[in-house]
């Protein structure tokens, strides 16, 4: 059965970027220190190299992605990752306005403006049987308001950014249960957790 979910790697004081998107040199360094390639889909985003321990849970997660849910803000952030998601999936973009350049939605990206209930239908539609992957700290906000988020994953690195940004921001419901954690794989300079949302 396919899942909603969400991930975010994390300093250990709690932050997803540090103060204005500074911090993700060392929040990502866990992405380049081992041997094992993932495939980018970018053009403007090189392949991940992770450590074989990693690359065993995020391998298989990515190959069960059916598509993704981000924010205008992420996606405008990224200058939309040069055309297409390294995750080689479509990419639901929930905005309140389209942007000029892209009149049609197409197999890389698609505009939703009605909400995020309408943002994840749109993706579940377009994943068929595959997971659901909301990106950015403001979506799995709102997906954990609406109670929309089935699990959480956190790559937590060793690094302490003293302030920034959190996964969840200031959720409006609290608090929050989780079981688990349901996974932990201790990667090279990452500790990947999963925990599941409880009902």
């Amino acid at each position: 059965m396919s899942k909603v979910i969400t991930g975010a790697t994390m300093s250990l004081d709690g932050y997803i970027a540090g103060p204005e998107e500074s911090g993700f040199d060392l929040l990502f360094q866990w992405y380049g220190n081992g041997d094992v390639e993932l495939p980018s889909a970018s053009p403007d985003v090189p392949a991940p190299q992770i450590s074989a321990a990693s690359a065993e849970l995020i391998k298989p997660e990515w190959a069960n992605t059916g598509a993704l849910v981000v924010g205008r803000y992420l996606y405008d952030m990224t200058k939309a990752w040069g055309g297409r998601h390294p995750m080689n999936v479509t990419t639901v973009v929930l905005t309140h306005r389209r942007p000029d350049g892209r009149p049609a939605d197409d197999e890389n990206f698609v505009f939703v403006t009605e909400g995020i209930e309408a943002a994840v239908a749109k993706a579940k539609q377009l994943a068929g049987n595959k997971d659901v992957v909301v990106n950015g700290g403001q979506m799995a906000r709102q997906c954990l308001e609406v109670g929309l988020l089935d699990e959480v994953g956190v790559e937590l690195v060793p690094v302490v950014l003293g302030a920034g940004k959190t996964l969840f921001g200031e959720l409006s419901a609290t608090p929050v249960q989780f079981d688990g954690p349901v996974t932990v794989v201790h990667g090279t300079g990452v500790t990947h957790l999963r925990y599941r949302v409880k009902q």
